[in-house]
């Protein structure tokens, strides 16, 4: 078996882009010797984890990366670092107890674990759960490639469930499949590309969602969903309903009926989720077309599809609403808007003045009238710049 290169660091760490913006924080062994690189590495591990032991054939060079990202009581912990075993003794636990649990989503490698007579390998995309206050050992196997874990630190008392039940799910092999699993994968997706956007308001209260997320899946591994507080149940019932909302924007039959049918709930229950939101259903699904509708009418490489096409493409299909609904949410008309877009995108190409949208003089005539409307073209050379949907 190859061994890993201890020298190249994972170019495709997730967190690398963020460097130490905004509530995250980014370190690198880099900024030590290279004999000093363990130890430093061994000493980020006990700060953001636990008190533990690490042993590993590349002492002499350990290139390794700590990320972390504080959400509230909760906090994301990314490591890129070479295969290792690591040891957390009952010494250990006297020393220090969180009084936690964690999380680890292996997102390159694979890791045999030990914990309260479970044990099981760990691999690429799976996750697997610890307590904080039992011993563990784990073992980091030389696939040939520099590991990264994500690891979530969940206090206890963050998570709504009866301890002898969340016992059973240590050091188990758990897929992060179904609902509650593909929900939390992009919970922490969404975490790590923009975790440098987030205030500190914001970021308290993603904590309380990830929680909920961590809660939910955990329930769901037990087949005891109602071992979930009714808080919990509803706040994972709406992230659901909003994911399949975003999924189904194209079917002119995503209704707040469909919708309360596809989730085996009354529409009146749909409703009364919803009052926790900014819009109603109706109107979330609305808004949430006009916004894809504006991205498309923006982007370049749709400039020669027809207004009505690409409002058909997200469920609108009558042009004459889609206008009016379009003018009412942006105060003008689709075809406005994309001719003032590909003005300005045509300023910026040909680096000229921005223009400026034609006044009505009091007369009623327009100032541009008896100038017809040149069609847009993309000068020689030119990139396109797509805009991205907005959500």
């Amino acid at each position: 078996m190859s061994k890993v290169n201890p020298k190249e660091l994972s170019s495709q760490s997730l967190y690398r882009s963020a460097g130490g913006r905004g509530p995250l924080v980014t370190m690198s062994s880099e900024a030590v010797q290279a004999v000093d690189r363990f130890a430093w590495y061994s000493d980020q591990v006990r700060q953001h984890i636990f008190p533990i032991t690490l042993s590993t054939p590349y002492t002499s060079d350990f290139r390794s990366e700590v990320s972390a990202l504080q959400l509230g009581a909760m906090q994301v912990v990314h490591f890129t670092f070479p295969p290792l075993q690591a040891a957390r003794t009952a010494r250990h636990i006297q020393r220090l107890d969180p009084q936690g649990y964690q999380l680890g989503w292996i997102r390159r490698g694979v890791m045999g674990v030990t914990q309260l007579r479970n044990d099981a390998f760990i691999s690429t995309g799976d996750m697997v759960f610890f307590d904080t206050s039992h011993p563990l050992e784990a073992e980091i196997r030389d696939e040939g490639a520099m590991a990264e874990i994500t690891v979530l630190r969940i206090p206890k008392s963050a998570l709504p469930l009866p301890v002898a039940q969340a016992d059973r799910l240590l050091a188990r092999r758990l897929a992060p499949d179904g609902v509650s699993g593909s929900l939390l994968q992009q919970h922490l997706n969404t975490l790590t590309a923009r975790a440098s956007e987030l205030g500190p308001a914001e970021a308290h209260r993603l904590g309380t969602i990830t929680a909920d997320l961590v809660a939910s899946f955990a329930a769901d591994r037990l087949d005891r969903a109602e071992l979930l507080p009714s808080e919990t149940r509803t706040t994972m019932l709406r992230a659901q309903i909003n994911t399949f909302i975003n999924r189904h924007l194209g079917d002119p039959e995503l209704r707040p009926t469909a919708i309360a049918a596809h989730h085996h709930i009354s529409l009146r229950s749909l409703h009364a989720l919803f009052q926790q939101e900014p819009s109603t259903a109706a109107a979330t699904i609305r808004h949430r077309r006009l916004e894809r509708c504006r991205a498309d009418l923006a982007d370049p490489r749709m400039r020669d599809q027809p207004i009505a096409a690409l409002a058909a493409r997200w469920g609108l299909l009558i042009p004459a609403e889609f206008s009016r609904a379009f003018r009412a949410a942006y105060g003008m008309s689709p075809s406005e808007y994309r001719a003032e877009v590909t003005c300005l995108q045509q300023s910026a190409w040909d680096h000229k003045p921005l223009c400026t949208r034609p006044q009505a003089d009091p007369s009623g005539r327009r100032h541009d009238e008896g100038s017809p409307p040149q069609p847009a073209t993309e000068p020689p050379g030119a990139r396109e710049t797509p805009f991205a949907p907005g959500s």
